[in-house]
């Protein structure tokens, strides 16, 4: 991860003078760790406990407060109410918090023991940056009492794969990650631009991979590590990644477009999921009309039917003008031709399929294709595949209104 950071001895207003310009105003700003690097040693905190792990912590009556004006224990409180309010970590189940030696696992590590909370951490060590990776592996070891698990990728890995396997080697009941309101606007950032969805971080995974820290920003657990007196690593390699792209070029840029661009952003968290675009789209042309009778394929063998004025969705054969269309497999869908459409493990067109088969030009643009994905697994009436059944009640020259499956 590069270097180490430690505390100023200086007290509260040499940590201050380091922490990122947004501190103050609730945590929010940069994600630059403070101060200069030095090399990982023994050095005690400010507390005057040594850095490696002591026996189990108790929580603390004394209310320090922080460099950004918020006191260690007022976070704690949050980040209890966050686990609490979403059911995180149950009472006197132990939590394994995966720790990289950065200051969000390391906050994550040590608020959850001064919680009371049974922890253990565990370093996944992919080797991907040299001597660096060997010091961010014993740093954690020592400084966390983490176990240390080599885990070299293959190939040339992207950052999901890398987190999946992190969470493979990490398996067990309860895994805690360190990622903080600061990711979640990331994440909600790049998914905006790349998919045009909304998307975020979710609080707790279907594996067991809970989030205890998305209502603390990254500010805020720099300027607890430095309170309370917790080294803590950065990784060199971060502004080469999308999320280096978002956090130091991106976001400062939204940040003078607006100064609440970070707390919109993450509002945006909480919005509810929104339909894919193209079902929305399917939608959105079934109900613009309320005359007469009209379907829509939504995929995996769902179907919407307007009559008039109420729609109802139903499972079960997909009616398309004059065909009705079943299948074994519920991942198959129903669509009209587009041009380059070609057969499923084959080369030949649909074009020239419909051409062999003497389908008039006019028929063509309407005419049904089962489809997986973007294959065309088969072309009712003409190409016929296991598992596909298609049966036409009108003659040929009867368009159907509609159908955009999905």
């Amino acid at each position: 991860m590069g270097e180490s950071h430690f505390p100023r001895s200086s007290g509260a207003e040499g940590g201050a003078s380091n922490c990122s310009p947004g501190m103050a105003a609730g945590g929010l700003g940069g994600r630059e760790p403070p101060g200069e690097g030095s090399v990982y040693s023994e050095m005690p905190g400010r507390s005057g406990r040594p850095l490696h792990p002591p026996g189990p912590l108790r929580p603390r009556v004394s209310a320090k407060r922080l460099t950004s004006g918020v006191e260690p224990v007022a976070l704690r409180v949050r980040v209890e109410a966050h686990i609490r309010r979403h059911d995180l970590i149950e009472p006197g189940v132990g939590v394994t918090c995966l720790v990289s030696g950065g200051a969000d696992s390391t906050c994550l590590w040590h608020v959850l023991r001064e919680l009371g909370y049974e922890v253990s951490a565990l370093h996944v060590n992919h080797r991907l940056r040299g001597e660096e990776s060997v010091t961010d592996a014993r740093f954690c070891e020592e400084a966390l009492g983490a176990r240390v698990v080599d885990a070299p990728p293959l190939g040339r890995p992207t950052e999901a794969h890398l987190r999946d396997l992190r969470y493979e080697v990490a398996a067990g009941p309860l895994r805690a990650t360190g990622h903080t309101a600061s990711d979640q606007v990331e994440t909600v950032l790049y998914r905006l631009v790349s998919s045009g969805t909304m998307g975020a971080i979710d609080t707790r995974r279907a594996d067991g991979v809970v989030r205890p820290l998305l209502t603390v920003w990254h500010s805020e657990t720099v300027a607890y590590c430095l309170e309370e007196g917790l080294a803590f690593r950065r990784d060199s390699s971060n502004a080469d990644t999308k999320r280096g792209l978002i956090r130091d070029e991106i976001l400062p840029l939204l940040r003078r477009l607006h100064p609440g661009a970070d707390e919109n952003l993450l509002g945006l968290a909480d919005e509810p999921p929104r339909l894919p675009r193209g079902l929305a789209r399917t939608l959105s042309d079934l109900l613009r009309s309320r005359n007469g009778t009209k379907e829509a394929d939504l995929g995996h063998g769902l179907r919407a039917v307007r009559e008039y004025g109420r729609v109802s969705l139903s499972r079960g054969p997909i009616r398309w003008g004059p065909w009705t269309i079943d299948a074994d497999d519920p991942a198959l869908e129903v669509r009209a031709w587009r041009a380059g459409d070609r057969l499923a493990g084959r080369s030949r067109k649909i074009q020239d399929v419909f051409v062999d088969a003497k389908v008039p030009r006019a028929e063509r643009a309407n005419w049904p294709l089962v489809v997986r994905e973007e294959e065309v697994v088969a072309v009712p009436g003409i190409v016929e595949t296991p598992g596909v059944r298609a049966d036409r009640s009108e003659p040929l020259g009867a368009c159907p209104e509609s159908g955009h499956g999905g």
